[in-house]
C-alpha cells in the first residue's frame, strides 16, 4: 500500500509525543501490554514503526496478558503474541489468576497491572497501555455517576509511573482505523459488548444519547473536562504539600495536628491534608463523609465531640489540636493478653 496512512500516522505522533516526554535512557526497553484488540494493537505497531524510524531510540516488547476467563484464551494470547513478532515486537505472555473481591473487573485489572509491573526488564521501563480518548470519556462519566470527586472526574493520567498511555488523546475508531490500514486482524474481546458491565452501557447507550442530544463532541469535551481538572488537582496537591510544612507534618507526622493554622486554609487543601495525615497514621477506607465531618473539627469548629473513624479511630478536637485516637481494645482482647 503506497501513500500515507492517516490513521497510523495520527497513533504515531501520539506516540512519539508521548515517549519524547520521557526522561529515560535510550538502552531502556519499553513494554507495550496488549491484548489482541485494535488499540493496544495500534499502540504496539505504532511503537515498532517509531522504533524502526529510530534505531537505538526504543526498544519495544510486549506483554500478552491471558486471564484465562474465556474458552481459548490461551491459544488467542499466543496469536496475539506471534503477530506481534511478525511486526517487529517481540512478546511474551503472562497468565494470572483473577482472584479476590470487587467483582471480576475490579479482580482482572489487579491481576493484570501486577503481571505487568512484575514483567518490566527494568525498573525504569514504562509500561505502555492502550487507553483512548474513548476510555477517557467512560471513566469521567463514572466518576460523575458516582460523585467520586474531582480526583475521579480527572480521568486517567497520560504518565503515571510506571503506566504510560499515549492514546489518550485518539478516538478508538481511529485506532481501529490504523489496524485495517495495514491489514492487521485484530481482536473483539465479548466482554467489550457485555451490558452486564457498566462500562459496556456507558459506551453503547449513554455515550452516544449523549452526542445525539448535545449534537456531537461529547467525548472530546469529557475528556478537555478531564485535563483541566488534572491541572487544577496538581495546583491543590502542591498547595496541600505547602500547608502540611506549615502545620509541621512534613517532620512530624504525629497523632496530633494544629488545628488553627490548618484551619485558615481552603477546604479542598484541609481535606487533602487529612486525608494524608490520617491514612499515613493507618486510617484507611476514608468515606467523602467522614472526611467532611473531620473537616468540621476545623472549619466549623463548634465544641463538637469526636468521630468516628473507620477501624474504630476517633478523631477529637482538643486545646487547639486535633488527636487521633487509636482503636481500644475490647475487655475480650486485653483478656487474651494475660
Amino acid at each position: 500500500m503506497s501513500g500515507p496512512l492517516p490513521a497510523l500516522v495520527a497513533v504515531r505522533t501520539a506516540v512519539r509525543g508521548a515517549l519524547a516526554e520521557l526522561d529515560i535512557p535510550d538502552s531502556v526497553p519499553l513494554l507495550v501490554a496488549c491484548s489482541g484488540g485494535a488499540d493496544s494493537t495500534a499502540l504496539a505497531l505504532a511503537v515498532a514503526a517509531e522504533s524502526a524510524a529510530g534505531p537505538g531510540k526504543w526498544s519495544p516488547m510486549a506483554a500478552v496478558v491471558d486471564h484465562g476467563l474465556q474458552p481459548g484464551s490461551a491459544e488467542r494470547a499466543e496469536q496475539t503474541v506471534a503477530l506481534l513478532a511478525e511486526h517487529g515486537v517481540p512478546g511474551q505472555v503472562l497468565r494470572v489468576q483473577v482472584t479476590g473481591g470487587g467483582g471480576m473487573e475490579a479482580a482482572a485489572r489487579r491481576a493484570r497491572y501486577a503481571a505487568l509491573r512484575a514483567a518490566r526488564p527494568s525498573p525504569e521501563t514504562p509500561v505502555l497501555l492502550g487507553h483512548t480518548l474513548d476510555d477517557q470519556a467512560e471513566t469521567v462519566l463514572l466518576g460523575l455517576g458516582r460523585g467520586s470527586g474531582p480526583r475521579s472526574l480527572a480521568g486517567m493520567t497520560r504518565y503515571d509511573p510506571p503506566w504510560l498511555r499515549p492514546l489518550l488523546g485518539v478516538r478508538r475508531s481511529t485506532t481501529r482505523a490504523a489496524c485495517a490500514e495495514l491489514g492487521v486482524p485484530v481482536w473483539d474481546d465479548p466482554h467489550n459488548a457485555d451490558p452486564r458491565f457498566t462500562r459496556v452501557r456507558l459506551r453503547a447507550e449513554v455515550l452516544p444519547l449523549l452526542e445525539d442530544v448535545l449534537a456531537g463532541g461529547v467525548a472530546e469535551a469529557l475528556s478537555r473536562t478531564a485535563a483541566q481538572l488534572r491541572e487544577d488537582s496538581v495546583a491543590l496537591d502542591e498547595w496541600a504539600a505547602l500547608a502540611r510544612e506549615d502545620v509541621g507534618l512534613a517532620e512530624n507526622a504525629g497523632t496530633e495536628l494544629e488545628a488553627k493554622k490548618l484551619a485558615a486554609y481552603p477546604p479542598s487543601v484541609r481535606r487533602r491534608v487529612l486525608r494524608g495525615w490520617l491514612t499515613d497514621r493507618g486510617v484507611t477506607g476514608l468515606t467523602d463523609a467522614q472526611l467532611r465531618q473531620a473537616d468540621d473539627l476545623l472549619g466549623r469548629w463548634r465544641g463538637q465531640g469526636g468521630i468516628a473513624l473507620p477501624g474504630q479511630w476517633v478523631l477529637a478536637r482538643r486545646h487547639g489540636r486535633l488527636v487521633l485516637e487509636p482503636p481500644r481494645q475490647s475487655s475480650d482482647q486485653l483478656r487474651r493478653q494475660q
